[in-house]
């Protein structure tokens, strides 16, 4: 099982508002996801991002692999 660690697209059509969560690569996008580790909003001035780096930190010591936008977000608070 490939675990990633990626956005689930919520919101409005053309308001997207995202949340970061842990599935299996194999769920669809919006589909189940094992557990949510927090929000993303690009549309704010900045972009708000709220995420709990403990679970962020768990999930990648036990190998999930984050997508190259949610790898973005965490780099950019401090994971």
């Amino acid at each position: 099982m490939a675990v990633k660690i990626r956005l689930r697209r919520m919101g409005a059509k053309k308001t997207p508002f995202y949340r970061v969560v842990v599935a299996d690569s194999r769920y669809p996008r919006d589909g189940r996801f094992i557990e949510e580790l927090g929000t993303y909003n690009p549309l704010t001035e900045p972009a708000e991002v709220k995420i709990d780096v403990e679970k962020a930190q768990k999930w990648i010591k036990n190998g999930a692999q984050p997508t190259d936008v949610v790898k973005r977000l965490l780099k950019n608070s401090g994971v």
